[in-house]
């Protein structure tokens, strides 16, 4: 047996088909012709995105929109003029062949947006690196590996999987992933699981403890592998993943079902969106509203900010899409960790602790923060849009974008341009300063977020992208626990609706606890709605308060998941 994360839920039982790229050598040629090179660099550059352009419609098509959005956000790279024009750049500066100045240029983006230890950059880096590799194949005339037609009963296992090769993938005759590298949140976990194959990813050295054709057992829920096990571990997964697809598709009774516990209590069950194309799987699933719209991906991947109008356009698109149901969108939570030439950013030594959300917000107030709020307020009346504000530490940041938000709707009024009169306003609580203010922020604001992933890592202060330290984040530590119950009980005094967006939220460990502290929303990806709701359905608050007890005695993370898991 070896261990790796998971990434993709779900048995795999069948034979290895070991996946390796060919290595491209790549050498810095003198070229003669600079003009002729650029043309020969044109050219390739153009298949690559007609080929890019083609598996995005083919993954839009058999898999959905939001999916293929990852391969759209490719052709926007190879579209970029300023990537584009610093390789032709290089190619007429150095006299340097295509293939070295594609290298050294997406080289040079990939290193860039690797360093700022953002999980949405890091992808970007990924993404960089296979648009380099696309494009370099094309000019050496070198095949990809044609990963459509592996036989029926492949389990792919590769170094690792960029997103181009993921999207290339049957699942009708692939029923497991196994790659070497990669994370959870990577593009090619994401469309894993889109595309409903179990993976684990991260499984080191695992590539040399496997030849062609032999029977790979694994286990996506758990992280965990097989070569060539016994009879007894194979009918042991055989029989494990019969239950898993029973158990999935007995998700579908859930779905037009109430979010009531077993003793009475309604809680809101919504979604986490960052495009208005999600909110397709949004209605899919059944969520009862959107629990947070992340704006900073309408920012992103363009050359230029979205004007107020476009704004609108994509918030109103989304409020009528949810039919008077509740979305709570976030304001711009942009920052040094993100990398958006057009706002003349610089990088941040400490991104994470910088200039980034209502700071950069209030700081750009008239090209950027107002016209953001006015697109909300016009799109508030088409729907129960909620303005949230993102990584707010004191009440005077809050006051501030608070005024600005009444400001904006003295300037709508004289124009007679409607919107939601008592439109609320609340704050994302993800920051240690706003989990110990919160007794003060409760009698100020309309609701509160919890925010898991930034809180635990700002409670715990640990990089969540570093793997050194990263046993020490977990939400279920006793230091976040206390903290996430001090939040709720806050704003349960004051009778505010208190929800959470983080991660943690669709957690089968942290749901009960949630529960028990008082928790009114829980916010998740779209795909964890109706497996939260069987699990909520399945439980009495009142008899969760003794367990709560019992957890919160614990002093240590391993204690308090131990706990819990003996529970499930």
């Amino acid at each position: 047996m070896m261990k790796g994360t998971s990434a993709s839920a779900g048995i795999g039982i069948g034979k290895a088909a070991i996946v390796e790229e060919t290595e491209l050598v790549i050498k810095k040629e003198t070229i003669s012709d600079a003009a002729a090179e650029k043309e020969r660099f044109r050219a390739a550059l153009n298949q690559a995105m007609e080929e890019t352009d083609a598996l995005a419609k083919d993954l839009a098509t058999r898999v959905g929109e939001k999916e293929a959005e990852i391969l759209n956000g490719h052709l926007m790279l190879l579209s970029d003029p300023m990537l584009t024009g610093e390789i032709e750049n290089t190619i007429a500066g150095e006299n340097a062949c295509s293939e070295y100045a594609i290298e050294n240029v997406c080289n040079m983006y990939a290193d860039m947006f690797a360093s700022m230890g953002d999980e949405l950059m890091q992808q970007r880096a990924t993404d960089m690196r296979d648009i380099k590799t696309r494009m370099q194949k094309i000019l050496l005339g070198v095949s990809s590996v044609d990963i459509a037609s592996l036989p029926a009963g492949s389990i792919i296992v590769a170094k690792d999987l960029t997103p181009s090769m993921t999207a290339g993938i049957n699942p009708d005759n692939v029923c497991g992933i196994v790659t070497e590298l990669g994370g959870k949140t990577s593009h090619s976990a994401i469309l894993a699981r889109a595309l409903e194959i179990p993976a684990v990813v991260a499984v080191e050295g695992f590539i040399n403890n496997v030849k062609d054709g032999d029977t790979v057992v694994l286990d996506g829920s758990e992280g965990i592998v097989f070569v060539n096990p016994e009879e007894t571990v194979t009918a042991e997964y055989e029989t494990k993943r019969t239950a898993y697809l029973k158990e999935k598709k007995e998700l579908d009774q859930y779905i037009g079902k109430p979010t009531v516990t077993k003793d009475g209590v309604t809680i809101e069950l919504v979604a986490n969106i960052g495009k208005p194309e999600d909110v397709d799987k949004v209605l899919q699933y059944d969520a009862e509203g959107i629990g947070l719209f992340r704006t900073e991906f309408l920012f992103m991947d363009r050359n230029s900010m979205p004007t107020e109008d476009e704004q609108f356009e994509a918030y109103q698109k989304v409020a009528i899409a949810m039919n008077g149901k509740p979305v709570i969108i976030r304001t711009l939570d942009i920052g040094g960790d993100k990398e958006i030439p057009y706002m003349g950013l610089k990088k941040d030594e400490n991104p994470f602790l910088g200039y980034r959300a209502i700071r950069f917000c209030l700081d750009r107030r008239e090209d950027v923060y107002r016209p953001q709020l006015r697109a909300l307020l016009r799109a508030s009346a088409f729907g129960n849009i909620k303005i949230m504000v993102p990584m707010v530490t004191c009440l005077e940041e809050f006051r501030e974008a608070k005024a600005m938000i009444e400001e904006v709707k003295a300037e709508l009024d004289l124009k007679g341009i409607a919107y939601k009169k008592d439109i609320q306003v609340g704050i994302m609580v993800e920051t240690a300063a706003a989990s110990l203010m919160a007794d003060a922020f409760a009698k100020e604001v309309d609701f509160f977020s919890i925010g898991t992933n930034d809180l635990t890592q700002y409670t715990m202060s640990v990089d969540r992208g570093n793997d050194k330290v990263s046993y020490l984040y977990s939400p279920l530590n006793p230091a976040v626990l206390r903290s996430i119950r001090h939040i709720i009980q806050c704003g349960r005094k004051e009778g505010i609706m208190v929800g959470m967006c983080g991660e943690a939220a669709s957690d089968p460990l942290m749901i009960p606890l949630l529960l028990a502290f008082g928790l009114n929303e829980f916010s998740m990806s779209a795909s964890a709605v109706l497996n939260a709701r069987k699990l909520i359905t399945g439980y009495s608050i009142a008899e969760l308060q003794a367990i709560a007890d019992k957890a919160m005695s614990f002093v240590t993370t391993k204690e308090v998941e131990a706990y819990m898991r003996e529970l499930q």
